[in-house]
């Protein structure tokens, strides 16, 4: 591919079940190429499924994001000091497995599935709100973003009546055309918020992880560093609802086109788990968020990549890589890997991927299950999706049935 022909990425999507062409292009051209982002910078795009799990587990490239050479795609420059403490994705050995094993009891298999009947009751009770209620209604609202909010909320012990304000501000941090002031507000409105809440809990312990990881390090340590409970609360609240409430949906869009794969899973809920992992890899809605810098020269790809050189990792291009998935653009429920890229891979794979995995499960089945003639209100071509967020999803999705 010539230097012409690359794109500044990032590039729109021009069907929503889809990775914009122009990152199709480079995975078969040239999988490890120059690229300008908005800000003018220039960083290596890398989109082959084999190379983006290399560097993902390559100890030469560093997750450091206050680097200056950190991939960004925001079209102005965003401060390298957001005021918190590196959090447990920005960490690189050996801080990073000390910081991650302090915290990776709270999302093990077991953990989650402990959730599972609470979140069965979640899901209930909102399909409820939502069969009493005025059709059509936005799915959106009244289911996606709710159920993983009160989860997280509830598994933190922060407080769900102050969605409203965590969520519009976690809007601001994902959308690449956020103003930097705003960014910055938002960053500190969320720090003042969760500092009085660590400190509450630091008087008075409840039954929720947060609490639990004071009263470790108060165990460990005899202290408790603010700084680092703010910094884990910061990025477990926003992670832990805004990932999954896009991935419920787009995969509740996807699946009302093919009502036969309803009716399979419906027939046999057994399935569900394995078409999760599909519209996991089909959507990879953190799609172009992995970015790394490289802190030595790295030779991958038949590119050298030089120190301090920022490399933007596309895992939804990957996770169409016809070398590793057989049809790759086709939703086959049935394919039944968990080779995709959507939950990162290596050292800083996704903590909550056995809780996001559960959420999803749940819904699908019950949604379908409650709802059959479940469709959506108005014609696709009206749909509206976040073409500019890190995450990928949908604005608002009116349904009725």
């Amino acid at each position: 591919m010539t230097a012409a022909a690359v794109p500044t990425l990032p590039m729109t999507r021009t069907c929503p079940f889809a990775p914009p062409a122009e990152h199709q292009k480079l995975r078969e051209e040239a999988p490890i190429a120059k690229v300008e982002l908005p800000n003018g910078s220039t960083v290596w795009a890398v989109s082959s499924h084999k190379l983006i799990r290399e560097i993902l587990q390559d100890p030469r490239f560093s997750s450091n994001r206050r680097h200056p050479g950190f991939p960004r795609l925001t079209r102005e420059e965003q401060p390298n000091d957001s005021g918190l403490k590196p959090l447990l994705l920005e960490l690189d050995p050996p801080e990073h497995g000390h910081a991650r094993r302090a915290v990776i009891g709270e999302f093990t298999v077991h953990r989650a599935a402990a959730l599972g009947p609470r979140i069965q009751e979640i899901v209930d009770e909102h399909i409820d709100a939502m069969l009493a209620g005025p059709r059509p209604v936005d799915l959106v609202q009244a289911l996606s973003l709710p159920v993983p909010s009160l989860v997280i909320c509830e598994l933190l012990g922060v407080p769900y009546a102050d969605h409203d304000f965590f969520q519009a501000r976690s809007g601001h941090l994902v959308n690449q055309n956020s103003p930097v002031e705003v960014v910055r507000q938002s960053v500190i409105e969320l720090m003042q918020y969760l500092g009085k809440l660590i400190g509450a809990k630091a008087q008075s312990p409840a039954d929720d992880l947060l609490s639990r990881q004071i009263q470790k390090q108060l165990h460990e340590t005899g202290r408790i560093d603010f700084e680092d409970m703010v910094g884990l609360a910061f990025l477990l609240l926003l992670a832990g609802h805004e990932t999954t409430a896009n991935m419920i949906s787009l995969s509740t869009l996807v699946l009302l086109q093919h009502p036969e794969k309803i009716a399979a899973l419906q027939e046999d809920p057994s399935k569900t788990p394995g078409a999760v992992e599909e519209l996991l890899r089909y959507f990879t809605i953190a799609e172009s968020a992995l970015g790394r810098v490289a802190v030595a020269d790295v030779e991958i790809g038949g590119a050298t990549v030089r120190v301090g050189e920022g490399v933007l990792l596309l895992a939804n291009t990957g996770n169409r890589d016809p070398e590793v998935f057989e049809k790759a653009d086709e939703l086959d429920l049935s394919r039944g890997t968990r080779r995709h890229l959507a939950f990162g891979f290596g050292p800083h794979q996704c903590l909550g991927q056995n809780l996001a995995r559960l959420e999803l499960e749940i819904v699908i089945n019950t949604l379908f299950r409650r709802i059959p003639g479940l469709k959506p209100a108005v014609p696709f071509e009206e749909l509206s999706f976040k073409d500019d967020a890190t995450v990928y999803g949908m604005r608002s999705f009116p349904v009725t049935w």
